[in-house]
Order: structure tokens, then sequence, then C-alpha cells
């Protein structure tokens, strides 16, 4: 039997020891050292594929691979983890291939810490995103200048959205040849699996920051339930590890 593990996403990858739950020793998460006074602390995650030191940075490795390094270069630099992306492995080469080739860390000849994310960051950037260089973060004092309704706007040079939300998932059209997908929390939860990643995410709604409190607000009530359906389906695999994400919502009173 393998490992789940429920927790939230920080800075420091966890956001408290007490949320995380180990049923073997191939992964434990554990505070090491806290700053005095302060929010500042060292942590070490443990995985059956090596340790991670927390604070990490996480090298991302969009489709099993870190552009221009090879595997033997990423780990002369220091690199702890690689993060792939569910929703373009999905696409090229197919995650079942994936699974054929011994997971994620044995196609890209990896022998360290992975992980895969869900899918939810490509609900933003092929959405409202796409096409129109928005960004997730918006710089402090930064004004983001963005047409008015009923401009001289050339509809032809907008890009169409990729994506369609509804209450269950998300429909995505590839920005391949078009095909569509739909993505639910069970589909991004399987598609992880044959990836083998260690450490895997719930599928979660990644709004734009000029979105209005009112879409926000909705779109937080929806992740909540899609990270429920996410950690239904991970449970009845009853193998790997798991991590729960943190929603940063752009306004301090969706946190109360």
């Amino acid at each position: 039997m393998g490992v789940w593990v429920r927790s939230f996403i920080d800075r420091t990858l966890f956001n408290s020891a007490s949320f995380c739950y180990s049923v073997e020793m191939s992964f434990n998460f554990t505070i090491q050292k806290k700053l005095k006074g302060h929010m500042g602390r060292a942590g070490l995650i443990e995985t059956a594929h090596g340790n991670i030191e927390t604070p990490a940075f996480v090298t991302v490795g969009t489709k099993a691979t870190v552009k221009s390094l090879t595997p033997e270069q990423l780990l002369s630099l220091g690199a702890q983890v690689v993060l792939a992306n569910t929703y373009h492995l999905y696409l090229q080469p197919g995650d079942e291939r994936v699974k054929k080739g011994g997971g994620l860390g044995a196609f890209m000849n990896w022998k360290g810490p992975t992980m895969t994310d869900s899918g939810g960051f490509q609900v933003f950037s092929l959405g409202v995103a796409y096409g129109n260089g928005l960004s997730k973060v918006i710089k402090k004092n930064k004004e983001l200048l963005l047409p008015e309704a009923g401009s001289d706007t050339d509809e032809s040079e907008k890009k169409p959205r990729l994506v369609a939300i509804d209450s269950d998932g998300v429909m995505f059209r590839s920005h391949l040849n078009g095909d569509a997908h739909y993505f639910t929390p069970e589909k991004s939860i399987e598609i992880q699996h044959n990836l083998g990643a260690d450490i895997i995410f719930a599928f979660d709604e990644c709004t734009s920051p000029i979105e209005s409190d009112h879409y926000q607000s909705e779109a937080l009530d929806r992740t909540h339930r899609w990270a429920a359906r996410s950690l239904t389906r991970h449970e009845s695999y009853k193998v790997r590890p798991w991590i729960g994400k943190k929603v940063e919502p752009l306004h301090r009173h969706f946190l109360g």
C-alpha cells in the first residue's frame, strides 16, 4: 500500500505539519527549524525517490523535460524535484504512454522526486488569459489597462477562449488540433495516477486577478467541491502521496 497525504501548499510547500498523514515511511514531512517570532521555517519532505528540503525551488519540466537541460545537469545544479504538467502530458505523449514507460521519473530518466499539477492553471491560461497577455499576478500599484466595452478593438485579432467551465469540470479545446477534452476532478486524478508522480494536486480553477468578487467567490466554492471529489477519487487507489492545493483568493475577505 502506498501513501496519501492531505495538506495545503504554501511558499514552503506545506502550510502545517498537522495536515500531513502517512501510512508508511515512504512519505513524510517534518518541520526542522522555525524562525522565532516570525513565520519563516525550514522543513524536510521525504518521498520514495528522495528528499526535498524546504523552502524549495521546484524545477519545471512541463512535458517531462526541462528545456535545454539534461536530468544529469539538473542534478549537478542542485535541483531536488521536478514538476510536470498534467494537461500537456495528457495531450502529448499521453498519460497511458508515460505509465507504460514506467511513470514520469523513469520516462524522463530523473531519479529524484516528481510532482504533477492538476491542469487547473490551463483553465486560466487557455481561458480568459489566452491571447490577452494576462498573468495570474498583478504587480502592486500597477494599473491593468483593458479595452473598454464598446471600444474599437479589432475582434478579429482576439483569440477565442479554449476552455468552458461548468459545475462538474472544464472543457478544454486542444491548442494543438482543436479537439475537445473534458476534465473533471476525477479525470485529473486518474491522469496523474497514470503519470505516477510522488506528489499530485487536486483539480482547481485558477482565476484571473481581474475577475469580480462575485466570480472569485463562485470559483472558490467550486474549487472546494472539486478538491473533495479529487480526494475521494484519489483515496480509491490507495497508492501514492497526496497534496491538497491552497487557494489564494485575490481579496483577503474571502479568507474569513
